[in-house]
């Protein structure tokens, strides 16, 4: 540690996207920004494994879609390109011991069933434009719907069995928990901050519709070459000292004093820094009921992306598992092919326990059974489970429990002294991806910039 504190305007603690983009913004301003990360790297939940010489996948946050103009606009900035999704041919479809081809969103079901599932989806919609991002606890009824369950109100809402795995099966994939663990209302409030249920769950026109050419890693690592001061890796914040007007950062391997900080980290991981004075008890109480998801991300390498031969787009759904959905992740050329499974919630709580011979055995056997035996014997297999991360713990974002909202909401974006806060889990819209975290950061950094110059 630093026997003496080095001055500066602002301290930004994490150098994930949110915090990069915010002390980029702030030296634009005239300011001066220290970052300060625990990990030896910089990208935070962003993470990228070269499987073959030039070649990238993303172990991490990896697409893009229409409307997260932000970090698109960034990318540009950045010279960073970015290529559709793999999406031709047939998806798959496997319930009970059947798997089918389809096309669209939703696979053919019974006409009742499908029925079902679109009404619900439009309901959630419906339910959701009247949540405003910048408030949710005051939305009409939040109490009631911060109140219920994702699973209750699937339960109460949706009689077939078959159309209430599919609604649970969204909710793992867009918040890598199960549906009990999950307050409605910040269900809506996230659908909301999206722009609509079907724009989280599609690729084309939705979410997961381009990648990264290079990978998503590359935002980040271009964020830190502009920096005037490189990020301090290696040094996890471990106290923060702070008064009306000044903070001292304490960390493994610098120290600084400075006018503001901005803690750009999930809240979980925010609270476990130790604040003197302490945190106000709803600022602290809110980031101990917002847990983060949890999510093994698996990829299978292969020569060549077989199933394209074969018709298939290599999207897949499975109520069977342990892998619910899966994506063809195959870089730009096309070569190796990729298999992209992920474990999320309950899956992933009871695979993070085996070996990871386990798991690759657990995972190549859903493949086998979506795409023949040829997807049983990839030539590596790469997986990265977040919850297991040090400085993560936990991934893809964090999410609001029963009565949370309502609660300690009005805690949520709100300063406590010189200390803000930052990150994709504070964006009003597209909360909990990239582009989230973009326009939190910036937006902090409009805000300081505005506070330090009067």
């Amino acid at each position: 540690m630093a026997s003496a504190a080095l001055e500066t305007d602002v301290v930004v603690v994490g150098a994930g996207l949110a915090g990069l983009a915010c002390a980029r913004e702030l030296e634009r301003a005239g300011l001066a920004a220290a970052v300060l990360e625990a990990r030896d790297r910089v990208g935070g939940r962003i993470l990228g494994r070269e499987i073959a010489p030039d070649t990238v996948v993303e172990l991490g946050a990896q697409w893009v879609g229409p409307g997260q103009d932000r970090v698109l606009a960034l990318a540009t900035e950045l010279g960073v390109d970015t290529y559709p999704t793999y999406r031709e041919g047939m998806r798959l479809f496997e319930h009970g011991d059947k798997v089918t081809r389809y096309r669209g969103t939703i696979p053919r079901l019974n006409p009742l069933v499908l029925a079902e599932v679109q009404v619900a989806l439009w309901r959630i919609d419906r339910l959701a434009r009247r949540v405003p991002c910048e408030a949710p606890w005051e939305a009409p009824r939040a109490h009631r719907l911060d109140a219920e369950t994702a699973a209750s109100w699937i339960r109460r809402s949706v009689r077939s069995a078959t159309a209430r795995k599919l609604l649970a099966l969204a909710v793992e994939a867009v918040w890598a928990c199960e549906p009990e663990d999950l307050s409605f209302l910040h269900m809506l409030f996230y659908v909301r901050s999206a722009g609509g249920f079907e724009r989280l769950l599609e690729t084309e026109g939705g979410a997961q519709e381009r990648r990264f050419v290079g990978g998503s890693q590359l935002l980040p690592h271009r964020l830190a070459a502009e920096l005037a001061s490189p990020p301090v890796l290696r040094s996890p914040v471990r106290r923060i000292e702070w008064g009306d007007d000044r903070v001292t950062v304490i960390a493994d391997r610098a120290r600084f004093r400075a006018r503001r900080c901005v803690v750009a980290l999930p809240p979980p991981l925010a609270c476990r820094i130790e604040y003197d004075p302490p945190l106000p008890a709803l600022r602290d109480q809110l980031a101990q009921r917002t847990p983060l998801g949890t999510v093994i991300k698996c990829m299978a390498v292969y020569d060549e992306p077989f199933w394209r031969d074969e018709g298939l787009s290599g999207e897949a759904t499975s109520t069977v598992g342990p892998v619910g959905v899966t994506f063809d992740n195959s870089p730009p050329q096309g070569r190796p092919g990729v298999l992209l499974g992920f474990l999320e919630g309950r899956a992933a709580r009871t695979l993070a326990g085996a070996t990871v011979a386990q798991r690759r055995e657990a995972v190549l056997a859903c493949f086998a059974r979506l795409f023949g035996p040829r997807a049983a014997r990839p030539r590596d297999f790469v997986e990265h489970s977040w919850a297991d991360d040090p400085w993560s713990r936990g991934c893809y974002g964090c999410h609001f429990t029963p009565g949370t909202w309502t609660a300690y909401g009005s805690a949520w974006r709100r300063p406590v002294g010189p200390i803000h806060w930052a990150g994709a889990e504070y964006a009003t819209r597209w909360n909990g991806y990239m582009d989230g975290a973009v326009r939190s950061g910036e937006e902090t950094a409009r805000t300081l910039a505005a506070e330090l110059a009067g």
